[in-house]
């Protein structure tokens, strides 16, 4: 392979955001009197749109998940903007790519005002050509749609491209797209029957970026 592009899911995979989505879910779900089992945490991960909302409604027992999605959400925008926590490995691996000429993007289910943000608060942001929002596309992970975007965008065909990703639908997206996918797992461990189809798994970017080399 050749790899002239580079595509980052972000919360989860750049920044260790997927903790504080959970204790967020949770926070509203106590306010409401309602506890959320332990099977919540894989329901809602590598969700957006329409799937988070009806994941929502499922386990908040309410007729409008997106109500309960755009109070987490604001919920998040407030604490983002004091601290945005940058997982391991991250500014290494962008360094590296940087260095060798690799086009980088980011691609994630979040608003485009919200990936800008982290990425400003973070001192990321110079290393990114692109920001693909799941906003942009019909269909949310694990549908291609957003990683074909992405490569579009930096000018690269899939195969062309790495992905990196945390979640099991957004490492089926990445598959799919045809890009070279590397899941590296944040909370919820990569199940048996999702690793053959994967370029590798790694435990943090800084593992991954050995197999980049």
């Amino acid at each position: 392979m050749k790899c002239k592009g580079a595509i980052f899911d972000m919360d989860g995979v750049l920044f260790d955001t997927e903790r504080m989505y959970q204790q967020t879910w949770r926070e509203i779900a106590e306010e409401r009197g309602i506890k959320l089992g332990d099977g919540f945490t894989k329901a809602i991960s590598g969700t957006s749109g329409s799937g988070m909302a009806r994941v929502l409604e499922e386990w908040y027992q309410v007729k409008d998940g997106a109500e309960i999605a755009r109070e987490c959400m604001e919920r998040m925008e407030k604490k983002l903007s004091i601290h945005v926590p940058v997982k391991e490995g991250v500014r290494e691996i962008l360094g590296f790519f940087q260095e060798r000429g690799v086009l980088l993007a980011v691609a994630s289910s979040s608003s485009v005002e919200q990936i800008e943000a982290n990425l400003r608060g973070s001192g990321i942001r110079e290393y990114f050509t692109a920001v693909t929002s799941g906003s942009e596309v019909e269909r949310g992970k694990p549908a291609p749609d957003i990683f074909l975007r992405a490569a579009e965008k930096i000018g690269c065909r899939p195969e062309e491209c790495f992905v990196f990703e945390d979640s099991v639908n957004g490492v089926r997206a990445g598959i799919r797209a045809g890009c070279a996918t590397i899941m590296v797992p944040d909370l919820i461990e990569a199940p048996p029957e999702i690793r053959p189809g994967c370029l590798a798994v790694c435990s943090s970017l800084s593992e991954a970026l050995q197999v980049c080399r």
